[in-house]
């Protein structure tokens, strides 16, 4: 855990309907309270709660923790809720920002799956990669979205742009 940049969180609302959203931020950024009780820090991003929404109404999460380059991940079910406030924020401060909520878990299941899937994809091999290979989020953007240009959109769009939202 203490390697992982990214993880993904598993929530289902009252109706069975799932949500997955990605986390992610430096290596370690997942905090470990205790030997069963971790904290996922929330940072700024597209203003979707989805997930949190769903864990009002039904707390289990699954989580999902990877490495890049390595195939096998940690997967980490429990019960979760939503904090906007512990002690222990301080530590999951990045570039002086603390985060703005925490989802805190009570660990109830640790395991690891095999990186079958991981070398079946061939994820991790950059000569397989083809980012072109789909229309870029601001084409598809500028199907729905009006109001704005396309290079208006590809602006926004960017990862130079968005790195400044990050924190």
């Amino acid at each position: 855990m203490a390697h992982s940049p990214l993880g993904f969180v598993a929530t289902t609302d009252a109706q069975g309907r799932v949500d997955v959203s990605p986390k992610g931020d430096p290596p370690g950024f997942v905090h470990i309270i205790d030997d069963t009780t971790i904290a996922i820090p929330e940072r700024p991003g597209n203003k979707r709660v989805d997930g949190y929404l769903n864990v009002l109404q039904r707390p289990h999460v699954g989580t999902l923790f990877l490495i890049p380059g390595r195939g096998d991940t940690l997967r980490i079910n429990g019960s979760a809720r939503i904090l906007a406030g512990a002690d222990y924020f301080d530590e999951m401060a990045v570039q002086a920002k603390r985060p703005i909520l925490a989802l805190e878990i009570d660990v109830e299941e640790v395991f690891f799956h095999c990186a079958k899937a991981f070398l079946r994809s061939d994820a991790w091999n950059p000569d397989s990669w083809d980012p072109t290979a789909v229309p870029s989020v601001a084409q598809l953007a500028k199907a729905i979205k009006q109001d704005m240009s396309l290079d208006e959109l590809e602006k926004y769009y960017s990862e130079e742009n968005y790195r400044k939202l990050l924190y």
